[in-house]
């Protein structure tokens, strides 16, 4: 709040100082004033309409706000104006890979490795995009890339670790979680990845613990939720199990893994009808591990029901 008075006392001495705005949007967009946010680069923008980071920053405001879309229109725009833009094109590419266009993302991750090959950022980005294709050997070699370059990224040492753990490198996974925590120990997506690798262990108890961990630092985090209910569904706890996926639900209520918990927390709990109407719902969302449920021997009670 400090900071962005400050920015409103520059402006009021100069109403025309585009930087100000900029400065002040973005302190805004980081109190999750999005509108404020919006208003300010809209302003710099129509002072200077050739003032690339005014666009650059109101695509990053979108992005917050799920307007992908939007979002690279603005990139675009800033890249038109500055063709050697770093962070439009890892902006851009986060955007892209956020639609689905990991091929789209990449380019742009390696566009901006090109102008700067020591932007740790696009590296550890295009390791997330090659993970997402299949890629998980190459991801690793990006985020050891990564990693060589700013060895205090705790986003590269759990994304690292993911990677790891679809190997079946579990013990790998953990270390590099325990590296992320250490850098950052309010970083709740490590604690939540350390437990899925400790889940995949069957130490549910020690999951649990970390599931806990993610909610306290971030009590909005659905796939904590659904992971801990998960967790707890396996050790027999249905009731809490339950709870965890009606939580995660009234933050995501479209996601196929927390439906498929619910419903099969319902199902243990007697509640057939509306538990087949919760796995049905997930395997439409194309919720893959549902769907073969659903298939399978164990599932046939609710076929058809």
């Amino acid at each position: 709040q400090g900071a962005i008075a400050d920015y409103s006392k520059a402006i009021e001495s100069n109403p025309q100082y585009v930087l100000a705005y900029n400065n002040r949007g973005n302190s805004r967009q980081k109190s999750n004033d999005y509108q404020g946010s919006f208003d300010d680069h809209n302003k710099a923008i129509a002072i200077n309409p050739k003032y690339a980071p005014g666009y650059l920053n109101r695509g990053n405001t979108k992005q917050e706000l799920k307007d992908f879309l939007g979002a690279i229109t603005d990139y675009n725009k800033a890249i038109e104006i500055n063709a050697q833009y770093v962070l439009a094109y890892n902006n851009r590419g986060n955007a892209k890979t956020e639609l689905g266009d990991h091929q789209g993302g990449i380019a742009d991750f390696n566009k901006a490795i090109e102008i700067n090959p020591q932007f740790a950022d696009a590296y550890s980005n295009r390791g997330i995009s090659k993970r997402d294709l299949g890629d998980i050997q190459g991801s690793i070699v990006d985020y050891n890339k990564a990693l060589a370059i700013d060895p205090n990224s705790e986003i590269s040492y759990s994304n690292r670790g993911i990677s790891k753990r679809d190997l079946g490198d579990v013990h790998g996974a953990i270390v590099d979680y325990n590296k992320a925590i250490t850098i950052n120990p309010q970083y709740a997506p490590a604690y939540n990845n350390r437990g899925y690798a400790k889940y995949t262990s069957k130490d549910y108890q020690g999951a649990i613990a970390d599931y806990n961990k993610a909610i306290e630092i971030d009590p909005k985090y659905a796939t904590a939720y659904n992971n801990r209910g998960w967790s707890k569904y396996l050790q027999g706890d249905f009731q809490d199990a339950l709870k965890d996926a009606n939580k995660a639900l009234a933050i995501n209520p479209n996601n196929g893994a927390t439906l498929d918990t619910l419903g099969l927390a319902k199902h243990a709990l007697g509640q057939d009808k509306s538990a087949c109407k919760d796995l049905k719902k997930a395997s439409s969302l194309g919720y893959q591990g549902t769907s073969q449920y659903l298939q399978s021997e164990d599932g046939a009670w609710c076929r058809n029901m």
